[in-house]
């Protein structure tokens, strides 16, 4: 994503010129060689390219020159007024994937803290967008707009996809309209990035800069394979490294937002981590692929289904489980309800269960929560299947309604409150505590991946 209003300088030299001016018409590609048509991918990229949107944001910010300034402490001390707001404006894209509805997917960090939306159509139509719902753990938004004669893009079963099948990228890069680029599918389920929270990228070398953000990775069919979302760069540029959401998890993600307006995940309740080749020694195992629970919570899911510390997890609902990741974006997947089928190894002895996930029990809700101010959301202890669970104390936030008081501030699901007013809250009582008997703003102490911030709520 970028700032829009930048224009590159595309340069070219007097020889280049004098070389194009001298240039043969006849050098031109040929149609045909020896009777035989040439490959291109031009039909698919016509009927392809009207469902793929550019997507403008604005924004009012505070113009801060000291990260101070947003201390409400430190403005009150000095007695430093309200600071000025300035319109911040962002571009990218996004793909339409349901006409009839007019609902488009996107990533979030497009759309993120944007009070204005905007798409723009291939055939030069404009149209406010009304923000149907966003899940930062996955990267993905769903918007929507009310427009005649949309073009959608199907939808493939992004678990079919392989190492080396051919893909195109489609997108919005550096403002300069829409762009084609073309590469393979370099790997699959790449995790660990620390890009967010549910990781499961398609990775490509197609080439994907700044703007291409939640334009579309489809096949040489024309179907969807993935979200665009991010790439691998020292420099901001592209290196032929870029990531896609599966359209699988999109669509599953959308399904969840257009239903609730918010992604409900399951709760199991495990801690686990990888079976790296030393635990599958100490287990006596062979295979050196799964994830390991390293504890329980009682009386979650996992404790009634029967599961233990050491029980090594290999496949859940029949998908091949490789290490804890896999294992965490199958369970963050699911809804409030559903069941899933999980095979394990104890003793060396294969075992399956049956868990119907749940809401996570540590969760505060409105009837414990006085401080209006935190209206629209909902606060919880931090879940083991967090990234965070572990690495820091604090309070994990598990919802915040689009528009409210603390959405505006810049609070988003997965969130780590990890102070409040400069008091420590490392615990969902703490928390409650401290924002129950607080008077006036709140400055929290955020903690996103592995960014720190400060927020005010006033």
């Amino acid at each position: 994503m970028m700032n829009r209003g930048f224009v590159p300088r595309l340069l070219v030299t007097a020889g280049m010129v004098a070389a194009m001016l001298l240039e043969p018409a006849q050098s031109a590609l040929p149609a045909e060689v020896d009777g035989e048509a040439m490959p291109t991918l031009a039909p698919m990229i016509e009927r392809v390219t009207p469902a793929v949107v550019n997507i403008a944001t604005s924004a009012n910010v505070e113009a801060q020159a000291n990260p101070l300034f947003n201390d409400p402490f430190f403005r009150r001390f000095f007695n430093i007024p309200e600071l000025p707001r300035r319109r911040a404006q962002a571009s990218g894209s996004g793909v339409i994937v349901d006409a009839k509805r007019g609902l488009l997917l996107t990533n979030n960090h497009v759309i993120a803290n944007a009070d204005d939306i905007q798409v723009k159509l291939r055939d030069g139509r404009i149209f406010e967008a009304e923000l149907v719902g966003t899940d930062p753990d996955t990267d993905i938004a769903v918007i929507r707009i009310k427009a005649d004669g949309l073009t959608e893009i199907q939808i493939a079963d992004s678990s079919k996809v392989r190492v080396g099948d051919f893909v195109v990228a489609i997108g919005n890069p550096f403002g300069l309209g829409q762009t084609v680029t073309s590469g393979i599918i370099s790997a699959l389920a790449r995790s660990g990035l620390g890009i967010v929270g549910y990781e499961d990228f398609i990775q490509t070398d197609a080439s994907i800069n700044p703007g291409n953000s939640g334009g579309a990775l489809v096949n040489l069919r024309g179907e969807l394979v993935g979200i665009n979302s991010a790439i691998l760069s020292q420099s901001g540029g592209n290196v032929g490294i870029g990531f896609a959401v599966p359209s699988n998890m999109a669509s599953q993600i959308m399904e969840q937002l257009v239903q609730y307006g918010e992604v409900r995940r399951g709760f199991l309740g495990v801690e686990m981590q990888d079976l790296d080749p030393a635990l599958a020694e100490a287990f006596g195992l062979k295979q050196h692929e799964g994830a390991v629970v390293v504890s329980v919570v009682p009386e979650s899911s996992a404790a009634a289904a029967g599961l233990q510390a050491g029980d090594v997890v290999t496949r859940a609902n029949r998908v091949q489980i490789r290490n804890a990741a896999d294992l965490r974006n199958q369970i963050g997947l699911l809804r409030v309800g559903d069941s899933m089928e999980l095979t394990f190894l104890r003793e060396g002895r294969e075992r399956r269960a049956s868990v119907t996930v749940n809401e996570n029990p540590a969760i505060a809700t409105g009837g414990e929560l006085r401080n209006e101010r935190l209206a629209g959301a909902n606060f919880g202890e931090i879940s083991p299947q967090s990234r965070a669970y572990g690495r820091y104390q604090g309070v994990m936030v598990y919802d915040v309604d689009v528009g409210s008081e603390i959405w505006r501030a810049g609070v988003r699901p997965g969130d780590i409150i990890r102070a409040v007013n400069r008091v420590a809250t490392p615990t969902l009582k703490a928390f409650l505590e401290v924002v129950n008997n607080a008077r006036g703003s709140l400055l929290l102490q955020i903690q996103r991946g592995n960014a720190a911030a400060l927020v005010v709520i006033k």
